[in-house]
């Protein structure tokens, strides 16, 4: 209990941070909206739900990551800007980081609801049905980017975080295939994982 307050008290700081001088408003309120609606979720059906402490973690990250890409822009973040010079890349690559998370992030989330509530009972099916699911969320956050760029009249370039890559689109849905792949892969490997995170969920709700 204490550890999920520190969590949330974390989230709070660096959401605060984030909303403080932005680039610019219209596209912070659109790159950190996942990160409220999901910790808010997350809270709301927190004395129902109990999720594993591993996957609390990996949310907080993720959200992290998506609060300083919509305070600095997915292609202004300074550390990965110094990084594209000492590497050379030819783009600021922060976004392949947020689209990675895109995968990693709702695997586990998805692995342990599908496990937990009994929807699933092979660990084989909950894996596929995970990476589904997270391929599925990937093709409509793409959705999501082109329907804004289309209700603005396409001036939605540093919501898109394009660079000038035309094939930017299939490359995130290519970064959240490898998260999720690493933490299913995690999930499938490790026999202990889902199975400790039934017994936690049982436990809590026996009290």
């Amino acid at each position: 209990m204490k550890t999920h307050i520190l969590q949330l008290m974390i989230f709070i700081i660096v959401l605060f941070w984030s909303a403080y001088r932005p680039h610019d408003y219209p596209t912070w309120c659109l790159e950190v909206f996942p990160a409220i609606m999901g910790v808010a979720i997350l809270t709301y059906t927190y004395s129902r739900f109990r999720f594993s402490n591993l996957m609390y973690w990996v949310v907080l990250i993720h959200a992290i990551i998506l609060l300083v890409g919509g305070h600095y822009t997915y292609a202004e973040e300074p550390v990965f800007n110094y990084l594209r010079g000492v590497f050379d890349w030819s783009r600021n690559n922060y976004d392949k980081l947020g689209h990675f998370f895109q995968g990693f992030s709702p695997a586990i989330v998805a692995s342990e609801l599908l496990w937990c509530l009994q929807i699933v009972r092979r660990r084989g099916w909950v894996v596929f049905l995970s990476g589904c699911i997270c391929m599925a969320i990937s093709a409509i956050y793409e959705l999501f980017e082109w329907l804004v760029a289309e209700i603005s009249n396409q001036q939605a370039v540093t919501f898109l975080g394009t660079q000038g890559d035309v094939w930017d689109t299939q490359q995130d849905m290519l970064w959240c295939l490898i998260g999720c792949s690493i933490m299913l892969a995690y999930l499938y490997c490790s026999k202990q994982h889902l199975q400790q995170a039934a017994t936690e969920k049982s436990g809590h709700q026996n009290k």
